[in-house]
């Protein structure tokens, strides 16, 4: 938001400067990121005098140019060469002498040089109005005053306005400083505090007057909550045109572009005091009258710019008798808008719900000035206020007359908020008793009313506009922001208490975790929560009916809360290999949304994705692809971290899946992984090959212990044996490793594949598995006996169990 400090120091009387003001109003909590210098003339007229043309005379080489010469008030004249067909000795102009920068009508700057033109030598410009900035014309020179004396600096000759705009980071609970009559509010309250007396000084409305009751226009609200305040005046005999320099230039320092001087009117009351108005063409409302309400779902209507919208039978719309005319409090519509003819006006103000002004703004994509305030909260209580100041200067800017008595349809009034403040929480919250008279004058500076008083608080009126101050709580914050967190005294003794918490607390576990994953190159990600429906339908373990849908989205493509977080990891995975950076790992903490019949659930995940190479590209490294077995070897190494053992692997047929394996345990599944299909990578348009897996978080979260388990360092030597196993190729090596482990659970240490073998000299069907045995007694050294004796039970076992044979 951008305000104005000259416009500013109207309603507030001060001396300071504006980097004094914009700190004071930072600490207040309207930060200023940015001061910007302002001239209603770019350059200010820098370098242009006025000049004293002595003579003109043909250029000898050149119809179309003149070469003067001109006093510039220094006695010593110059030689000019001038293209204007209007230039003639004896004549006032301005002129642009050496060193001089201007600037064109797009703001590029070229600088005044000593030249030769046709063999002339030139040492300056005479300037026409647009080469100045100070018009459009470019018909000829400018020919100034005659009696101006040469050399006299062209920015006392014209009145070039300097000006210093605040840009402020307004946050969203701030309605009542979208104006500058709002910022200078809190700007009186801080230079109070500072023992700074000074005064609002609001703009009078006490000359208006209707001059003539000879066009009225019947209104009417159809629904009050929607519209709990409306108001309008009829202005006639009025001249559109472009508005006076002072209300353009105005409107130029906060960066708006005037149009006319009925609509730079608006605009300006809008900035001015936070009221946003519309101007009617009287003559194009049907019926003189105008009708506040809903109208039936699908009816056409044009706007200012052009689009055709379908309307929603929530939207409200100001109305004549053959149908809309406009968006209540939004946008304007193409019909009935003020143009270069407009003799007569329907000028409205009104106080609109902010929740209709918002969905309607979102559903039709449409962002005003008007609809960003509207749909905050504005002050209820000048809306007639805001309607006569407008109606006051367009008859300065426009002429005409007011030609009916004011409607004011309030048919309830918005009451004030009721507060009470005790000390005692004041003092706890803010960390320091502040004296009850301080609290008391911060409350008076913010226009908060008292309304009683004890020894234990403060009964408060809040004033309507402060739609962010309804609790205790926000009147303390009012009070500290105003008192200034710089002043709060620091304690310098530091109190804290160490509660116990168990090991296996959700924040803790996901560290242990988290560092795991980043140790080994996976980075971490945040997706939003908020998504597109139709992702249910890439999976039939989604159901589009247990969609969790927003009831004001910002957007169709975030309507809806995530049933799944596979697809914003394949979201994150296409955005970063459109940019180049195709080898990735990553991993996500979230939570799947869903509305069950049986009522809403959130369920929280581990994910991980992994694509690419496995290791960036080297001179020292030979290219290699991740692979199933990689990923695979990333999700087990997690389980083994949290000590979740005795799992067991289980072929999972899914239609996310081109292969999936479920790690179960007992009859739950824990983690899913696998590769995820190109046919919905396809979707993301992802070409390579994405693996995937999601953790069941709150499953695992029950599975570990908080107990730590300690093991005493063996003694005695481990002692390794290799079998080679010929199999049928149906069987997979997990089915080896849980049959060596239920044969022998005792010494059995390790269980390890180094080789798979498949082709010739082989049986067709069958396949060789290489498998080592680590073997281990953690009392005493094993003997050439108890080894073979294992072994051979081993071998016995899958001879039994799967008809294996000892190559």
């Amino acid at each position: 938001m951008k305000i104005s400090y000259n416009w500013l120091k109207q309603f507030i009387k001060t001396d300071w400067n504006s980097e004094e003001t914009s700190a004071l109003l930072t600490d207040l909590g309207l930060e200023v990121e940015a001061v910007e210098k302002y001239q209603s003339v770019k350059g200010g007229l820098e370098g242009i005098v006025v000049g004293h043309v002595l003579t003109c005379v043909q250029h000898p080489n050149a119809d179309r140019l003149k070469v003067t010469t001109v006093d510039l008030g220094d006695g010593v004249p110059v030689q000019i060469v001038c293209g204007a067909s209007n230039v003639a000795a004896g004549q006032k102009v301005p002129v642009a002498t050496i060193g001089t920068t201007l600037y064109d009508k797009d703001g590029n700057s070229f600088v005044i040089k000593k030249g030769k033109i046709r063999d002339q030598e030139s040492h300056g410009m005479i300037c026409a109005e647009d080469e100045l900035g100070l018009g459009t014309s470019h018909d000829g020179i400018m020919i100034l005053d005659s009696d101006l004396a040469p050399g006299t600096p062209a920015s006392k000759v014209f009145n070039i306005e300097n000006d210093e705009v605040f840009e402020i980071g307004l946050t969203p609970n701030r309605a009542d400083a979208m104006s500058h009559m709002g910022v200078a509010r809190d700007l009186r309250a801080g230079l109070l505090q500072k023992n700074i007396s000074t005064e609002l000084i609001t703009p009078s409305v006490s000359n208006f007057r209707i001059d003539k009751r000879i066009l009225k226009m019947d209104v009417s609200v159809q629904d009050s909550k929607l519209a709990p305040r409306y108001c309008g005046i009829t202005i006639s005999n009025i001249t559109v045109k472009p508005s006076p320099q002072w209300l353009q230039n105005r409107l130029k320092a906060i960066g708006l572009t005037p149009k006319n001087n009925i609509v730079d009117v608006t605009n300006y009351v809008l900035h001015e005091l936070g009221q946003p108005l519309h101007a009617f063409d009287a003559s194009k409302i049907k019926g003189n009258k105008v009708i506040v309400k809903t109208v039936e779902a699908g009816t056409k209507f044009t706007t200012l710019d052009d689009v055709e919208r379908t309307l929603h039978e929530e939207d409200l719309m100001i109305c004549d008798e053959n149908g809309p005319m406009c968006f209540a409090g939004v946008f304007g519509g193409k019909n009935s808008g003020v143009t270069e003819t407009t003799s007569s006006i329907f000028l409205e103000s009104a106080y609109f719900n902010p929740v209709t002004i918002r969905k309607t703004a979102k559903r039709h994509t449409l962002s005003t000035d008007a609809s960003f305030r509207f749909e905050r909260g504005i002050d209820p209580t000048i809306t007639e206020y805001a309607l006569k100041r407008a109606a006051i200067l367009i008859l300065e800017v426009a002429g005409g007359e007011i030609t009916s008595d004011v409607v004011d349809i309030y048919p309830k009034k918005l009451e004030d908020f009721s507060v009470v403040l005790n000390f005692n929480k004041t003092a706890k919250i803010i960390g320091q008793e502040l004296p009850k008279e301080t609290i008391k004058k911060i409350l008076a500076s913010l226009d908060i009313k008292i309304n009683s008083v004890s020894d234990v608080g403060l009964g408060l009126t809040i004033p309507a506009y402060r739609v962010d101050v309804q609790r205790e709580i926000d009147v303390i914050e009012e009070i500290l922001r105003v008192y200034g967190y710089n002043n709060i005294n620091f304690s310098k003794k530091f109190n804290a208490s160490v509660s116990n918490s168990p090991r296996t607390e959700d924040y803790k576990v996901q560290n242990i975790v988290a560092n795991q994953l980043t140790s080994v190159g996976f980075n971490e990600m945040m997706a939003n929560s908020l998504t597109t429906p139709d992702y249910v339908e890439l999976s039939e373990k989604l159901n589009a009916d247990f969609n969790v849908i927003m009831l004001n989205p910002l957007s169709k493509d975030l309507s809806a809360m995530r049933q799944s977080l596979l697809f914003s990891g394949l979201e994150a995975i296409s955005f970063n290999i459109n940019r180049r950076n195709a080898d990735l790992k990553l991993f996500e903490f979230g939570k799947s949304y869903h509305k069950f019949p049986s009522g809403y659930e959130e369920h929280k995940h581990l994910t991980l994705f992994i694509t690419g190479n496995r290791l960036a590209e080297s001179w020292t490294n030979t290219q290699k692809v991740s692979d199933f077995f990689l990923f695979k070897g990333y999700v087990n190494a997690i389980l083994s971290r949290l000590g979740i053992e005795k799992t067991q692997n289980k072929p999972v047929e899914s239609d996310v899946f081109a292969e999936g394996v479920a790690v179960v345990l007992g009859n739950e599944t824990i983690v899913e992984f696998g590769t995820i299909k190109k046919s919905i990578a396809k979707e993301f348009d992802i070409k390579q090959e994405v693996f995937y897996a999601d953790f069941d978080w709150n499953r695992i979260l029950k599975l570990i212990s908080n107990k730590i388990k300690f093991t005493e360092i063996p003694k005695y030597p481990e002692v390794r044996r290799d079998l080679a196993l010929l199999v049928d190729e149906n069987i997979q090596f997990d089915a080896i490793y849980n049959i060596a482990r239920q044969s022998e659970k005792g010494l059995l240490k390790g269980i390890n594949l180094f080789d798979v073998y498949q082709g010739n000299n082989l049986p067709e069907g069958k396949k060789s598995y290489a498998v080592s045995f680590t073997i281990q007694d953690a009392t005493k050294t094993l003997t050439d006996v108890q080894i073979d004796k294992i072994m051979s039970k081993l071998q016995k076992s899958f001879e039994t169990e799967l008809g294996a044979v000892l190559r």
